[in-house]
């Protein structure tokens, strides 16, 4: 097929997409496709070859079967591009515009988990009524985020609560809707998932941070900034409840495509607490999500190439009903 591998983009995470777009471009390569690189510049101009793509409804993308955004953050992974693909009526990989938005929108995620009864950490948003006193209630540290944001910018950990105001405003720099979450000491494990309404998942891998204290930016991109441990050393019967939870998770927020699952296993308990669901995972050559697949026997340009064709089998499915 022609695919068109979308990357860049206007948030923070535009370098990051660019090395996740060229690596699945040359996943897609190795596959057997043909590939059309199109640039979204910080600005929100597409470009293609240099030069500006003109975009018409219906009118599909440059030519290609298929599509593949490969962007992280605000405007690519919270269902705005997803939504102009629809427009563009183009088959494209990874999840719809529901669930990218959702996903994207931590406290609307944690709602919904909530809702359906999947074990996570305690949360609250900055600004509800008693939110201040539901925060002194988890102890510290706490972790303050943006609500839409995704590779761990603008978080903070605060070991004292006389810092949480500074924290919240740092946060705010990026997102006016803020959540504080309660801190959990365990494991960090997370399970890759692809598929439409039947969800496949990987072996869990564990994370390891090398020379960091937590799992931030400069750890999850730079080259030896954690080590990888597949399976994780958590146990059968925990690893099984890795994956059962990873698709409940999926499912709840009506995942398509792929998807990253992050976890924090307790060891003293056994207990398992989901972290997030990211719907366009890293795609860099340090990223989890490639190589978890990779652990549990598909390989990259398997996986680029399963990925492309549940797109077109979604597209498929869903112009067959009525509107």
């Amino acid at each position: 097929m022609k695919v068109a591998v979308i990357s860049g983009g206007r948030s923070s995470e535009h370098d990051v997409s660019l090395s996740s777009g060229e690596s699945v471009a040359a996943g897609l390569e190795q596959a057997g496709h043909e590939v059309v690189r199109i640039v979204i510049e910080r600005d929100g101009r597409w470009l293609m070859d240099g030069e500006e793509l003109d975009l018409r409804p219906a009118g599909g993308l440059a030519g290609a079967d298929v599509a593949f955004p490969v962007l992280h953050g605000p405007f690519g992974e919270d269902g705005t591009v997803q939504g102009l693909l629809e427009c563009l009526d183009i088959p494209y990989a990874g999840p719809g515009v529901l669930g990218a938005a959702v996903a994207m929108d931590k406290l609307v995620c944690k709602r919904l988990l909530a809702f359906h009864g999947i074990p996570q950490v305690d949360f609250c948003e900055v600004g509800e009524p008693g939110w201040r006193e539901r925060v002194a209630s988890f102890g510290t540290p706490v972790w303050v985020k943006p609500s839409r944001l995704g590779s761990s910018v603008g978080i903070s950990r605060v070991e004292d609560l006389a810092d949480l105001d500074a924290a919240v405003e740092e946060a705010r720099r990026h997102d006016p809707r803020v959540i504080v979450e309660a801190h959990a000491e365990g494991r960090e494990v997370e399970c890759s998932v692809i598929g439409n309404e039947e969800p496949e998942t990987s072996l869990p891998g564990e994370i390891v941070t090398v020379g960091h204290e937590w799992y931030d930016y400069e750890a999850k991109y730079t080259e030896g900034g954690m080590q990888l441990r597949v399976p994780a050393p958590i146990g059968e019967e925990a690893i099984a409840r890795v994956r059962e939870l990873a698709a409940r998770v999926y499912r709840a927020i009506d995942g398509r495509g792929m998807a990253r699952c992050d976890f924090f296993y307790l060891e003293g308990s056994g207990e398992l607490l989901v972290n997030e669901i990211n719907t366009i995972p890293g795609f860099t050559s340090t990223s989890v999500f490639g190589k978890l697949f990779e652990a549990s026997g598909v390989s990259y340009p398997q996986l680029c190439d399963r990925l492309v064709r549940l797109a077109v089998e979604r597209h498929e499915r869903e112009r067959s009903y009525e509107f």
